[in-house]
């Protein structure tokens, strides 16, 4: 679960610095608003593919590490 905290503040806090609005990710990373909410949020079930193309729009790089 703090790994889920991680990633959902990084991509916030990535997303404000570029000074971008959860529409304009959502845009950019083509999925929904409520989709990147969720991911910042660390609710729902969003897939993996629209955590990594949010993460990739703002220039982040998700690692797996064991």
């Amino acid at each position: 679960m703090e790994s889920i905290t991680a990633v959902a503040n990084s991509i916030r806090r990535a997303r404000k610095d570029a000074g971008l609005t959860q529409e304009d990710l959502a845009n950019l990373a083509e999925t929904s608003e409520r989709t990147i909410r969720a991911i910042e949020t660390g609710t729902g079930n969003p897939s993996l593919r629209a955590v990594a193309a949010a993460a990739n729009v703002l220039g982040l790089r998700l690692t797996v590490t064991r």
